[in-house]
């Protein structure tokens, strides 16, 4: 008999919901509801330290919604819910404020995961529909967030070998570096490189990034850049799903990017417009890993995987 149950994933730039049928033996879940909001809860946290009231009202208004969606598919049942909250709120000092506001629209207490929480339920997410017959372990499992990038080694058996989260997210590397209206300029590419080297080197001391046989890529940037390669005019979750992108196709779309504008980005038919300013930085940080990465893996690419933290978190309610 499946569970019903509901997800929720608050990061940096995005807030989603995933409601699924679950399969509690083997954890294998039937979508039912999949949403995401852009909300950016971590706009100026780098800065300030702080959660802005603008970001907790529109946090907080998509709560709202969520709300909604769980009660119409409840069955007229109360299901189980888990949220979980990332980068953003383990950086504020008024944190609390955004825990009453959750817990008052959802009636549950968000859980602030830690760095190697999150690496866990990344690679729970995106490793369970992998043809594991067709991509070489040990799986390193890229989640690029908006204020944090987790690095998970592991494989089909012995599941995580090594975690490591750093602060490399896309909102935070683009306010960081490329905070424009215009093209990013040399100058700040190249600063903004230097930086994301520094923390892919601080990942390699506690995962060996050259024991990687497949990379796996997941989230906002990976995906939109996986709709990018495949041309597509609207976005297709099941066309992107494990499609592959080589590292030289990464490097183009990343120089591209990073050549316009946010408004010229936000043309782009599958680019969600709360993406179109940072979406630079991500695939910057995307392609720095891919060539860092390059020499010890099977073949020079990415599998892109629509399945990630959020159906991680779903599967741990089982």
């Amino acid at each position: 008999m499946t569970k019903r149950v509901a997800a929720i994933d608050c990061g940096t730039n995005s807030i989603r919901l995933l409601i699924a049928d679950l399969h509690p033996r083997g954890g294998r879940a039937v979508d039912v509801v999949r949403e995401m909001r852009i909300v950016r809860l971590g706009e100026g946290v780098d800065a300030t330290g702080r959660l802005a009231p603008a970001a907790l009202e529109r946090t907080f208004a998509a709560c709202l919604e969520y709300q909604d969606l769980i009660e119409r598919n409840s069955g007229g049942t109360p299901i189980p819910l888990r949220f979980v909250a990332t980068s953003a709120t383990r950086d504020a000092e008024n944190r609390q404020e955004f825990v009453d506001g959750v817990k008052g629209i959802l009636g549950v207490v968000p859980y602030v995961a830690t760095g190697d929480e999150e690496a866990r339920y990344s690679f729970t997410g995106a490793t369970a529909e992998l043809p594991h017959d067709r991509h070489e372990a040990p799986y390193l499992v890229l989640d690029i967030g908006g204020g944090s990038t987790e690095f998970v080694l592991g494989d089909g058996e012995r599941g995580v070998i090594a975690a490591r989260s750093v602060d490399m997210g896309c909102v935070r590397m683009y306010e960081r570096h490329l905070r424009s209206a215009g093209a990013a300029s040399e100058a700040q590419v190249k600063s903004a490189r230097a930086d994301i080297e520094k923390l892919i080197d601080l990942a390699a001391e506690t995962v060996p990034l050259d024991e990687a046989r497949t990379l796996v890529g997941l989230a906002g940037t990976v995906t939109t850049l996986g709709a990018i390669a495949l041309d597509l005019d609207e976005y297709d979750s099941e066309r992107i799903h494990l499609s592959h992108l080589p590292l030289g196709q990464v490097r183009a779309i990343t120089e591209r990017l990073l050549g316009m504008t946010p408004e010229q980005r936000k043309a782009i038919p599958v680019m969600h417009p709360g993406r179109a300013d940072v979406i630079g930085a991500g695939a910057l940080v995307l392609s720095a890993v891919m060539e860092r990465m390059a020499p010890s893996l099977a073949v020079p690419e990415v599998v892109v995987s629509e399945r990630d933290i959020l159906d991680g978190i779903a599967a741990s309610i089982a």
